[in-house]
């Protein structure tokens, strides 16, 4: 069980997505994560009210097993595989997060000055988390999938618009850990 507790390296974990991938390539199937979310909402009757969601959500049921695999691997690896959840982060990283109220850095898996259940009682916080949800789902829909979707599977199918998406994903994080964080905080 040790070898399985270990981050694995980027030359066994990488080839599997390669390997994935191409599977997925070869059966014609588009993976991404933010498509799910669509297909949920066309089962649930959406397709009543608006015209994004008359589609053939049942060709879809595919990803809605990948998307469940992904919750349930991520449970067992959390709560079962994993001995130390606290990421290792650079010292100059904690100092910094503690200057700008984040003491939790370096001891917690996720800032709990923001996921903390008493966090969400902070008007701050909920505003933080909801305008930062409906940035990213607009986000996801007006590039036309997530950064799963275009990172992984876009440019893996050699899409010149999925790269460019990719570029734009990591500007914006880049613009927003360095510029627009440190004023929210």
């Amino acid at each position: 069980m040790e070898w399985i507790l270990q981050p694995w390296p980027w030359y066994v974990s990488g080839p599997l997505i390669a390997l994935t991938m191409f599977i997925l390539l070869y059966v014609g199937k588009n993976f991404g994560m933010s498509s799910n979310l669509r297909t949920l909402c066309t089962m649930c009757g959406a397709d009543k009210t608006c015209d994004f969601f008359c589609f053939d959500w049942k060709a879809q049921r595919w990803n809605l097993l990948v998307m469940s695999g992904a919750v349930i691997g991520g449970f067992v690896a959390s709560n079962y595989l994993s001995d130390n959840q606290i990421p290792d982060l650079n010292p100059k990283t904690v100092e910094h997060l503690k200057e700008i109220g984040f003491e939790s850095a370096g001891k917690a898996y996720v800032p709990t000055e923001l996921f903390e259940p008493e966090a969400f009682s902070d008007p701050k916080t909920l505003a933080i988390l909801l305008i930062g949800g409906i940035l990213v789902g607009f986000g996801a829909r007006y590039a036309g999938g997530c950064t799963s979707g275009h990172a992984i599977s876009g440019i893996s199918n050699l899409q010149l618009p999925s790269l460019i998406a990719t570029i734009g994903f990591f500007i914006g994080g880049l613009i927003m850990v360095h510029l627009i964080f440190p004023l929210i905080f």
